[in-house]
């Protein structure tokens, strides 16, 4: 594979993923682009296309790209290559270039993608993460966005497992976006993946995020949603999914929960509702190779048999645990502290399940 001529060929202003496409199903390589000559080309580019075919990418940009794939742990990978992922294969409009940080062997694992909202309650917090942590060591590579929220959970969880964790970004890879993900982004570099699609030097523009998910789903064999508002974008997602006949889970939460009722509309329409990982894995016949997790539960706690799922304030706790509110208060601190329970705006206060 000839390098330059993907970047020469990708780089170009104007000309998208489509375009590139077409060209490489009629020419064979890029190579055989650039050597076909100008009334060939014109079939398939407008003159302003064939132009900037002409002129060629921006010389800074081809440089600077040039000299960050010879970093260690970056590379490109392209449509030519043999571990380009199989199933990104399939769908309509697969990404022609990738720029890779760090496990390129991950190309090749089986995928599960795992996203959710931004502005997620503690409880999405914990079960993205646990469900990652179980569904990475059953052998399955977690997917996700690199976003706040639930798909740092996800990846979190999917590092901490056997098989590691993917981001897929919608900026460059010489960009960390959000900037409040810089360490989990260089724990992925190190023991996962970062891919993008995007240029170096492409900012966080808000059209690459939906784009990007595309390919969340299109490496993976499925996508479980964990929370999500019925306008949030993890939505994308899981209708990318459903179109490239992924298989799509949901879970369940509080009638009362806004975070929940994307995930109760995804259930409606035919995802799968899962309660545990276990679920997940049987949904897709998928044989444990390695021992899942098998933690022990926290011994109970007759104040947290006063609670439920959905958000409580002191006085309805105290009114069905009996106890006054100061005693509540210490007993909520301490439950708290062990991580049982959730202290959320307003004063309201959370189970959290394991």
């Amino acid at each position: 594979m000839n390098r330059d001529d993907w970047l020469g060929l990708c780089l170009v202003p104007g000309i998208g993923d489509v375009t590139i496409i077409q060209l490489l199903t009629a020419f064979g390589s890029p190579e055989a682009v650039f050597a076909s000559g100008r009334s060939s080309q014109a079939r398939h580019l407008s003159p302003k296309q064939l132009d900037a075919l002409l002129a060629g990418p921006d010389a800074v940009l081809l440089e600077q790209t040039r000299a960050w794939l010879n970093q260690p742990g970056h590379s490109l990978l392209t449509l030519a290559d043999t571990d380009y992922p199989k199933l990104l294969l399939e769908i309509a409009d697969p990404p022609p270039v990738l720029y890779c940080k760090g496990r390129r062997d991950l190309l090749g694992k089986p995928c599960l993608g795992v996203v959710g909202s931004r502005n997620a309650t503690p409880q999405g917090l914990r079960d993205a993460e646990a469900f990652s942590h179980t569904l990475s060591d059953a052998g399955l590579t977690i997917v996700s966005g690199l976003a706040l929220g639930i798909d740092a959970a996800a990846h979190r969880g999917g590092l901490a497992g056997a098989g590691s964790s993917i981001a897929v970004v919608g900026t460059g890879l010489d960009r960390v976006y959000p900037a409040h993900n810089k360490a989990l982004a260089h724990q992925l570099a190190e023991q996962g993946l970062i891919l993008s699609e995007f240029p170096l030097g492409t900012s966080p523009l808000p059209g690459n995020f939906p784009r990007r998910n595309r390919i969340i789903s299109g490496m993976s064999r499925g996508v479980l949603v964990v929370e999500a508002a019925p306008d949030s974008g993890s939505l994308i997602t899981a209708r990318s999914a459903a179109e490239q006949g992924r298989e799509v889970f949901a879970i369940p939460g509080s009638i009362h929960s806004p975070l929940a009722r994307g995930c109760h509309a995804l259930i409606k329409q035919g995802a799968k509702l899962v309660e545990s990982a276990q679920d997940v894995l049987e949904e897709m016949a998928w044989s444990v190779t390695t021992p899942l997790m098998n933690q022990p539960a926290p011994m109970p706690d007759p104040l947290l048999n006063a609670m439920d799922a959905a958000p409580m304030t002191l006085d309805t706790i105290a009114q069905r645990s009996g106890l006054t509110l100061d005693a509540l208060s210490a007993k909520l601190l301490l439950l708290e502290l062990e991580g049982r329970v959730a202290q959320l705006p307003g004063g309201r206060y959370q189970k959290l399940y394991y």
